[in-house]
């Protein structure tokens, strides 16, 4: 019988200053759940607190070199003994991203039970979280590290992931790993408490927040502002990535009626920042064909709670949800061309049609609840939760 000891769940990650990160350590611990976290980290220095929880650090990493990032991985692999006593004794293990689950699997072999001391070995269940499918994963040269995936994955106890296409796309016909499926989308941790005055347009405002590593777009909405004689601004803030853009400000700074703000901080920023623009731009073309079709980004949930019209491409996930629920727009066609027509023709009374629609719209579409955080702890650590505190969660065929 347990007591009331909280549950504790381990959770090694792939880098500990991604915002997503700590949205994920606030989520387990809303659920009920005590963290201990240990990662890697992709800025100078590790964060001292993620979520008020003082990680382990195992190591910088960088976008795209995946050399480097391999060795890191086996140095913190033969490190298993030390991070398994960082974490100390857990009711289950969580690992985000590949390189993660190759040092959980290692590290599962030390752990033990916070309740009932030590286990045998693999006893601790391992959670797999894999929120972005890298284009190393997929076709003929994919398949040693899919094979690697198999194996380490071996005996995970269930696959996280965000978006039902990735279990569409690459669970289910390619993935190695077999295990049930939990579906957690990347929703808002909660309602913003007011939400700031939209300008009245034209001009039309659209924004791109969050990870920054799409050329595509970016030059596509520049060079649809820059032909609009002023109809269309756009917004970019978030952190740029180094592999992609060189110097954005000064990209930014280069281009009419485009503006670069730099980072924010979630989720005090928010409401300034959606308020601020007419239009979210849920469009990734970094891994076009593929990842990008089948994300479900956390600007649409963001954009959707703080009232922003969602714009999406023909053919991807995104516009499949926003099918569903019956808002935003989705563009046909080569982008940049749709875009500008939708502009054209946009007037102050489709917008507010558009923008009452997502006003409309149920806040569960974006929002998580305290529910779902009990119901995700509950499938991670294996512990029941009482029907009344708790919505099912989602589940996927793997």
């Amino acid at each position: 019988m347990w007591g009331p000891l909280a549950l504790k769940i381990g959770y090694i990650v792939h880098d500990l200053a991604d915002a997503a990160v700590a949205r994920r350590v606030r989520m387990l611990q809303r659920g009920g759940a005590e963290v201990a976290l240990a990662g890697f980290h992709r800025t100078a220095a590790a964060p001292a607190s993620v979520a008020g929880v003082a990680p382990l650090a195992l190591g910088r990493t960088a976008d795209g070199k995946l050399a480097a990032r391999a060795l890191s991985v086996l140095a913190a692999r033969r490190d298993h003994a030390r991070i398994a006593a960082f974490l100390g004794p857990v009711d289950a293990l969580v690992a985000r991203n590949l390189e993660a689950l190759a040092v959980a699997s290692a590290v599962r072999r030390h752990l033990g039970s916070s309740r009932s001391g030590p286990l045998h070995a693999g006893r601790v269940p391992l959670t797999y979280e894999i929120l972005d499918i890298h284009s190393l994963l997929l076709g003929a040269k994919g398949l040693p590290l899919r094979a690697l995936e198999g194996r380490l994955g071996a005996d995970v106890s269930q696959v996280i992931t965000s978006s039902p296409a990735f279990v569409e796309h690459y669970l289910t016909p390619l993935s190695k790993v077999r295990a049930p499926v939990l579906l957690v989308e990347n929703k808002l941790e909660a309602p913003p408490a007011a939400l700031a005055p939209r300008p009245a347009g034209p001009p039309w405002r659209i924004g791109l927040f969050g990870a920054l590593r799409d050329r595509r777009s970016v030059a596509t909405l520049a060079a649809v502002a820059g032909a609009s004689g002023g109809l269309a601004q756009i917004d970019l803030r978030g952190k740029p990535s180094p592999a992609i853009f060189a110097d954005l400000p000064a990209l930014a700074d280069s281009l009419p009626d485009v503006t670069f703000g730099g980072p924010y901080s979630l989720p005090d920023d928010l409401p300034a920042l959606y308020g601020g623009v007419h239009f979210t731009w849920c469009i990734d073309e970094y891994e076009a064909g593929a990842n990008s079709e089948w994300l479900l980004p956390n600007r649409l949930y963001e954009g959707c709670a703080h009232g922003a019209v969602p714009i999406a491409r023909e053919g991807t996930a995104v516009a499949a949800r926003l099918a569903d629920l019956g808002i935003g727009h989705v563009l046909g066609g080569e982008p940049g061309a749709a875009l500008a027509a939708f502009l054209a023709a946009m007037t102050p009374e489709r917008y507010a049609a558009m923008a009452a629609a997502v006003a409309a719209t149920d806040a569960a579409a974006f929002v998580t609840s305290d529910a779902e955080c009990a119901a995700l702890v509950a499938a991670i650590t294996g512990r029941p939760v009482a029907a009344d505190t708790a919505e099912p969660a989602r589940q996927e065929a793997a």
